[in-house]
Formats: C-alpha cells, sequence, structure tokens
C-alpha cells in the first residue's frame, strides 16, 4: 500500500522560503505523476504543482515563478521549493498520486504558515 508522508512545513515570514519534502513507500510505478495540493482554512484542497516523469511540470498560476516542484525518484522523494511566500500560501500542503486523489486517500499534510 502507499504511503506518503509530508514534511518540512513551518511558520515564514512574507518574502521567505520552505522547501517541503514528499517521503513515498510502495511501488515505484504508482509514482510516475506526483503532485503537491494545499487546503487553506475554509477553502476547498487545490492543486499547487504536478511532476511527471522526472522533468514535466505543472503549476497553479497563483505560485508560477514562485514554486519549483522535483523529485528524486531513486529515493522516492518529491520535493516543493517555495519561495517569495505570500500570506495566501497559508495552507496545509499534501503530496499525493493520482490514485490516492481519486480514492480520497491523503497524509496529514504539513502545515505552512505565512505571517509577519
Amino acid at each position: 500500500q502507499v504511503q506518503l508522508v509530508e514534511s518540512g512545513g513551518g511558520l515564514v515570514q512574507p518574502g521567505g522560503s520552505l522547501r517541503l519534502s514528499c517521503a513515498a513507500s510502495g511501488s515505484i510505478l504508482s509514482f510516475n505523476v506526483m503532485g503537491w495540493y494545499r487546503q487553506a482554512p475554509g477553502k476547498e484542497r487545490e492543486s499547487v504543482a504536478s511532476i511527471a516523469g522526472s522533468s514535466r511540470t505543472n503549476y497553479a498560476d497563483s505560485v508560477k515563478g514562485r514554486f519549483t516542484i522535483s523529485r528524486d525518484s531513486a529515493r522516492k522523494m518529491v520535493y516543493l521549493q517555495m519561495n517569495s511566500l505570500k500570506l495566501e500560501d497559508t495552507a496545509v500542503y499534501y503530496c499525493n498520486t493520482p490514485t490516492g486523489v481519486r480514492l480520497n486517500r491523503w497524509g496529514q499534510g504539513t502545515q505552512v504558515t505565512v505571517s509577519s
């Protein structure tokens, strides 16, 4: 069974940076496409970024140019480098596979709080 564990969140000032990590366990075939999602208080969960294979990436318009998704397939790790953080980036961040999203299976996420 696929397990995903997110880490790296924290409290940061506007304009700051954080790097989130996602550790995956299970069949590597399940991880061809990986995504980062976030859910802010009172809002629905939204897609932030995704990566297919080793380099095909896609970003939400709200984070383009600020966030970078990457992966280390050998270590089954996915990362989200977040720069120039804004107040509106405050949310719980999750990583997931398309199957996990479809089955509504989520990890515990990692809290990112941007505050001055």
